[in-house]
């Protein structure tokens, strides 16, 4: 066991050093520098890592991770801690109740300029999965022949009631999801409609008892509205734009520069977790039954697996095999930490006067994101990095993100704040 134990940490050395080169190469900021080993030890500083997570779909690598123990071949053990609520995971982030969590990309940008919660120097590790998330509708609204975005627009002109949406954090990917896909179709979500926040558990019986006309949450809460005969599924986030970001592995940058071994441990596991979800149909379904338990997601399997297998229906008789589905790994494109993706969610919350001037966009993509510490993770992993830090986009509108002009950008939009 002390021989495998020492082999392990020696090919850790290792991978670190032929790393070193690469990163250096980059010249990329981070809040942890290629030093950190430098003393000698390689071994994680703290070995039980609590990560919070949400009742989602899209929390499963993080899940997997120590359920099948991947944690254990990096020296730590991953303890999963499920929260009530992305405003929950928020605090504990922020007070070091949690050590890191499966969270939404908005939420951490918010914390880290002081919208959405108390100011903090906040960390992305890693991004945990794209696309997967969708639009809901009421069945009384589709009823009313209000069955995807051109329809909502000409019923809400029709009838001038207020209507209700709800996203999951005002500053996260849901809520973003949710105005980009409005204002696409000229509905402005400040000004003609009346915007809530519901925890992703809650959403279903909200709507069940007709507390909104709408909502945007991760599955599989838009799939169990179908299967409850509740609501129909109006868009997908990829529809709105493909191979998205959605949730992080996130930590205050506090934690990452006192425990980067820790943190190099845990996105190893979790890219390790990720390569296995991804890797067949049947441990697609494995980790479907995984994750329905109570301790978890608590539904059934039927409602997670349809959409992590890509079978779409929209509670309308419509189906269809959807390529974009959720993906964790896609041969580790899905878990880089784009700066230009964290960019995108500074230009919305610019755009929705979430942030009132423009930031260093770049500076702080780059204090946010840890792409050093990432790139280590996954050469311990033997995951593929892919070479440029900014990626480029088409979204629903038509419109191209690539980073590079990130003001121009956020100022572009017809309907904004």
């Amino acid at each position: 066991m002390t021989n495998t134990r020492e082999g392990l940490m020696s090919e850790q050395r290792r991978q670190f050093i032929k790393q070193g080169s690469v990163i250096a190469a980059a010249g990329l900021t981070a809040g942890v520098a290629p030093s950190a080993w430098a003393a000698g030890s390689d071994a994680p500083e703290k070995k039980e890592v609590r990560i919070g997570f949400i009742p989602l779909t899209d929390c499963a690598s993080v899940v997997m991770a120590s359920v099948l123990k991947f944690d254990e071949k990096y020296g730590i053990k991953i303890i999963p801690t499920k929260e009530a609520s992305w405003a929950g995971v928020r605090d504990k982030l922020v007070n070091g109740e949690l050590d890191m969590a499966h969270v939404l990309w908005g939420l951490l940008y918010g914390v880290q300029m002081g919208v959405g919660g108390p100011k903090k120097d906040m960390a992305v590790l890693m991004n945990l999965n794209q696309n997967g998330q969708a639009i809901t509708l009421s069945k009384k609204l589709a009823e009313e022949k209000a069955v995807d975005g051109a329809s909502l627009a000409k019923a809400m002109a029709a009838d001038k009631r207020e209507f209700t949406f709800a996203q999951t954090f005002p500053t996260g990917t849901h809520a973003m999801w949710l105005y980009y896909w409005l204002a696409t179709y000229g509905i402005n979500p400040l000004k003609d409609a009346k915007v809530i926040t519901v925890p992703p558990p809650q959403m279903v019986a909200n709507m069940r008892v007709g507390n909104m006309d709408g909502y945007c949450v991760g599955e599989p809460w838009n799939h169990r509205a179908i299967a409850d005969g509740i609501g129909i599924t109006a868009a997908t986030t990829q529809d709105i734009w493909q191979d998205h970001p959605e949730k992080a592995l996130g930590t205050s940058l506090d934690f990452v520069q006192k425990n980067p071994n820790t943190c190099r441990a845990v996105i190893a596991a979790v890219l390790e977790a990720s390569r296995w979800i991804d890797a067949s149909l049947k441990n697609k379904n494995q980790m479907a039954e995984t994750i329905a338990d109570k301790a978890y997601v608590n539904t059934s399997v039927d409602v997670i697996n349809q959409r992590i297998l890509g079978r779409y229906q929209n509670g309308l008789g419509k189906t269809w095999d959807d390529p974009n589905h959720m993906k964790f790994y896609n041969d580790g494109s899905v878990n880089f930490p784009y700066l230009s993706d964290g960019m995108w969610f500074l230009t919305q919350h610019k755009r929705w006067g979430l942030l009132k001037e423009h930031p260093d966009y770049l500076a702080v993509a780059k204090k946010v994101n840890q792409v050093e510490l990432y790139r280590q993770g996954a050469a311990l992993a033997k995951v593929n990095v892919p070479k440029d830090v900014l990626r480029t986009s088409k979204l629903i509108d038509g419109t191209a993100w690539d980073g590079k002009d990130p003001a121009k950008y956020a100022d572009g939009f017809k309907l904004r704040a």
